[in-house]
């Protein structure tokens, strides 16, 4: 099936290895097609995601009522103290708001929310209509910081600017004026700050075993499970570890422009990439502790000894079979090909919303020839691809979910719903399983696009005749 696509879109959609195709290359980090219903989301949404998981702060949108809606508690971030995150406020503009101003209705509602709440910073976010109508977000914001004491940081989040990755510079750019406020004092020479990982499901948490079996200190978590003391003494630690590239990757560059803080990229997601995170973390600090490379090779062994046969078991069943992704940021792409291939899927498909022409080159590298890759996709192009290519799992997100059941087909969610750790050794079992129990489903048997008999799992006998689990 030859998908219909957009004029305007043809360059952002590669085959590699196509017939007479040019070395590979794809336009990308574009604003969104009006008219084809992107997967994007706007600056606002950007902004709030990568600072939401700040536990203890207060988070404000300036704007309607549905802005606050909007986004709201998505990412699921989990925290191991204060929840106030969890709850959403908004200044609720009307129209009269819009038509005399909202400053003095941010004024009055910051200062009863911090009386109310007492949190130790507060991040009030602009809108599309703010932007609009002009209101001074960082004169309001600086009146209430004097009064009350705590950092009252405006951020610049004007829906209308440009897309998500701006909203990641917009967060960035608020918490930068956080770090180096703090007491560095007390951290140790063997310290990391973790950046890019909301701690969906508790998987920060798991990280930081990690971290502290080889013996390295975690100051500040940027931004799962945050807190803004830890922001505030994040230029005290040695090391900065990016993982979601595009949502901190400006916050890594600002510290090592004024702290001199150096940073690495690094994936959680899947076998190679978790343990080359470890192994990076023990190389930096190799020359301070001679032996964290020997604990750091005993940790990955240990975990291992224990993941591939279990590995082994599911992948009997899923040798050969081909799978689509569509994620957020490009860095899980990599990560997801790679750990479909221990499972034996071939990936047919793969793109993301904020990814670069660096992150794309590199996903045409490590994938097949024929592989799709795609940027900034819409509903149309993705159901084509996943007809076009059979494909029998499509992992993304929440917005994708639809997509793949209207056509039969397995999901697994990778984005910012899941309830179940994905990250880390014990997180690579966990998607194998669910990779496992989707593919394998009797359900699939009775979907119009695809009859096939169902597979038994390992650990469920099945009925032969009927495909039910006894």
């Amino acid at each position: 099936m030859e998908p219909v696509i957009f004029e305007e879109r043809k360059a952002q959609i590669q085959r590699k290895g196509a017939k007479g195709a040019e070395p590979f290359s794809i336009s990308c980090n574009k604003n969104s097609l009006a008219g084809a219903v992107s997967q994007r989301a706007c600056v606002f949404c950007g902004s709030r995601v990568v600072l939401y998981p700040i536990a203890d702060a207060l988070h404000l949108v300036h704007g309607p009522i549905g802005c606050a809606v909007y986004n709201w508690d998505i990412r699921g971030a989990m925290s191991s103290g204060p929840e106030l995150h969890r709850l959403s406020f908004s200044t609720d503009l009307r129209e009269k708001d819009v038509i005399f101003g909202g400053e003095k209705k941010l004024y009055q509602a910051l200062l009863e929310l911090i009386d109310l709440h007492k949190p130790n910073a507060a991040f009030v976010y602009s809108t599309c209509i703010v932007g609009i109508i002009g209101d001074d977000l960082k004169a309001v914001c600086k009146k209430v910081e004097a009064e009350k004491g705590i950092p009252v940081i405006p951020v610049q989040s004007e829906g209308f600017k440009g897309n998500k990755r701006e909203g990641y510079l917009a967060a960035c750019q608020a918490m930068f004026t956080l770090v180096g406020t703090g007491d560095t004092s007390a951290i140790s020479p063997l310290s990391v700050n973790i950046l890019g990982d909301f701690n969906l499901a508790g998987e920060i948490w798991i990280i930081q075993d990690y971290l502290r079996r080889m013996g390295v200190e975690v100051v500040a978590n940027i931004t799962g499970d945050g807190r803004v003391e830890e922001v505030r003494r994040a230029h005290g630690a040695a090391l900065n570890l990016v993982q979601c590239s595009g949502a901190t990757m400006d916050l890594a560059k600002m510290m090592q422009q004024k702290y001199g803080i150096p940073f690495k990229k690094v994936s959680y997601f899947g076998i190679e990439d978790m343990s080359d995170a470890l192994y990076e973390v023990a190389k930096f600090f190799e020359d301070k502790d001679p032996e964290i490379m020997t604990r750091t090779r005993e940790l990955v062994r240990e975990e291992l000894r224990d993941l591939y046969p279990k590995l082994q078991l599911l992948r009997k069943d899923l040798v050969g079979k081909k799978a689509a992704i569509y994620v957020g940021g490009a860095f899980k792409a990599f990560s997801l090909v790679k750990s479909f291939r221990h499972l034996g899927i071939d990936v047919v498909m793969v793109g993301s919303q904020t990814g670069t022409q660096e992150d794309y080159q590199e996903l045409a590298e490590i994938t097949d020839e024929g592989t799709i890759v795609v940027d900034d996709t819409n509903p149309l192009e993705l159901s084509a691809f996943i007809k076009e290519k059979d494909v029998d799992i499509f992992v993304g997100g929440v917005k994708e979910r639809p997509i793949a059941y209207k056509l039969g087909v397995g999901f697994c969610d990778h984005n910012h719903e899941r309830k179940e750790a994905l990250e880390g050794f014990l997180g690579m079992y966990n998607f194998a399983k669910e990779v496992h129990a989707t593919v394998t489903s009797p359900v699939w048997n009775f979907t119009p696009r695809r009859r096939k008999s169902p597979i038994a799992s390992p650990d469920v006998p099945a009925c032969a005749a009927t495909g039910r689990v006894s």
